[in-house]
């Protein structure tokens, strides 16, 4: 599955402000680390106004992250 850079932006705002492991956060939102780490390392070499991070609308992790927040919240 191709994910838009919006949704790439918010993962990696979701692992590094998550009280989870990146581990963690990962495994709950569905994302394979090695992917998570290939758009860090893109992200952090060219930030999102790179062109690997051109703007998209948000999709299904931001629904994704909607879960996640209520789902650590009763932690």
């Amino acid at each position: 599955m191709r994910y838009p850079s919006s949704e790439k932006f918010e993962v990696i705002r979701l692992v590094e402000q998550s009280h989870l492991s990146a581990k963690q956060t990962l495994d709950r939102l569905g994302i394979p680390r090695s992917t998570f780490y290939r758009w860090y390392d893109l992200y952090l070499t060219g930030g999102v106004n790179s062109p690997a991070f051109p703007r998209h609308p948000a999709g299904s992790v931001f629904v994704a992250f909607q879960n996640l927040r209520v789902t650590a919240s009763h932690c």
